[in-house]
């Protein structure tokens, strides 16, 4: 008997590919076939989780910690949460507008699904974390793009933000430290999003990997603010699934109720475990994270512009670097996959953030400084053919 043709979901077929991900997909089959291939595409720390952490994980599975917990999240971690904003940034955030979530992106999901109804827009720069529009249109809301220009560190513009503002706009979604430029919103530029008064979301995921200045949270500008953050990435724990949002009052039992039908809860264990990250040992092991990544930070940014790649203002959060490739190409894919097959370096096309990123590669400095020296070495022959050819 013949298979019936089973009709796919708009859904499914509309939504893009994660180009990194296809990127790293065909970078893993050209290693299968034993090609070196050096890694600067992925955003995924090369640092093992802190000891004290994984510690503490060993701890709660042998007291047998492996069932569900309140659907909020255990108390001791949402506590220490509360308690590390409170410290940081030096504003009051009561333990029960937390809820721990099993990664940043479920709480992305979350707070959308509590927040849109069908055509309610939402504010996200151009270029932005590949995934955001996604997340909007999955609540059924209507992602609208900001170009933020280069030559201004990739940032908010307030006039173009009040430009697009419509009656249907409920939120501006913001993400400082960026991915994928690695720039930081000033306090200026958190006031003025701020003042315009509508809910603000924000991505703090990358906060704890700050070179110069420091990062501020939206919620020491305004509490109609939803702030997501989580494990990965300060803690090198992207492999645990571990996140949280702080939620406005209101939005708590909502996003609590979604959370119980949609996920249950965050896992036991590492709930138990990531309560250690905020503790005392966990800081030199973090420290020395930032240390190394802004080593690799200051080799990349001025070898980049020696290969013939511009960065017109050097991030200084995050490890990414956004750098305008167009005078080779500007189709950024087609660069980034022919980059991968003739050198063996693996980047992220820029369109895969956003039309205004096209023609951009984004390199990530989450691999060793000998790695990173190998691929720009590669890099540098690369673009100095093209150079050649084109008789320049």
């Amino acid at each position: 008997m013949a298979k019936a043709s089973i009709p796919q979901s708009r859904r499914a077929c509309e939504i893009p590919p994660f180009i990194v991900m296809d990127v790293l997909e065909k970078a893993k089959e050209l290693e299968r076939e034993g090609r070196s291939v050096i890694h600067l595409e992925v955003g995924e720390p090369d640092f093992r989780t802190p000891e004290p952490i994984s510690e503490a994980c060993r701890r709660a599975l042998a007291a047998g910690e492996t069932g569900y917990t309140p659907s909020l999240g255990i108390p001791e971690l949402r506590e220490a949460i509360a308690r590390y904003y409170s410290e940081k940034y030096g504003i009051e955030v009561p333990a029960r507008r937390v809820i721990v979530t099993p990664g940043s992106s479920p709480a992305l999901l979350l707070v959308f699904e509590a927040l849109l109804d069908p055509g309610d827009e939402v504010i996200i720069s151009d270029p932005c974390y590949s995934c955001y529009p996604n997340y909007i249109r999955a609540a059924e809301g209507v992602p609208v793009r900001v170009k933020v220009p280069a030559e201004n560190g990739f940032r908010f513009v307030p006039d173009e933000v009040r430009s697009h503002i419509t009656p249907r706009t409920k939120a501006i979604l913001i993400n400082s430290p960026a991915n994928p430029t690695g720039n930081i919103l000033t306090a200026a530029d958190l006031r003025a999003l701020a003042d315009f008064g509508l809910p603000i979301v924000s991505d703090e995921i990358y906060h704890g990997l700050v070179y110069e200045g420091r990062a501020h949270s939206i919620l020491e500008f305004t509490d109609n603010a939803f702030v997501i953050n989580g494990f990965s990435k300060t803690w090198a724990m992207t492999g645990w699934r571990l996140g949280y949002a702080i939620l406005p009052d209101e939005f708590v039992r909502p996003v609590q109720k979604l959370q119980q039908n949609l996920l249950i809860c965050a896992g036991s264990f590492t709930q138990r475990a990531a309560v250690a990250a905020f503790s005392d040992e966990c800081k030199p092991y973090v420290d020395e994270m930032v240390r190394t990544y802004d080593e690799r930070r200051r080799y990349i940014i001025p070898r980049l512009r020696e290969i013939g790649l511009s960065v017109a203002v050097e991030p200084t959060g995050a490890f990414y670097v956004l750098a305008d490739a167009r005078r080779y190409s500007m189709d950024s894919y087609s660069l980034a996959f022919k980059i991968l097959e003739e050198c063996g370096v693996a980047t992220a096309p820029g369109i895969d953030f956003g039309p205004n990123a096209e023609g951009y590669l984004r390199f990530s400095y989450a691999n060793s400084l000998e790695n990173i020296e190998e691929g720009l070495r590669r890099l540098e022959r690369f673009f100095a053919e093209r150079r050649v050819s084109c008789g320049s």
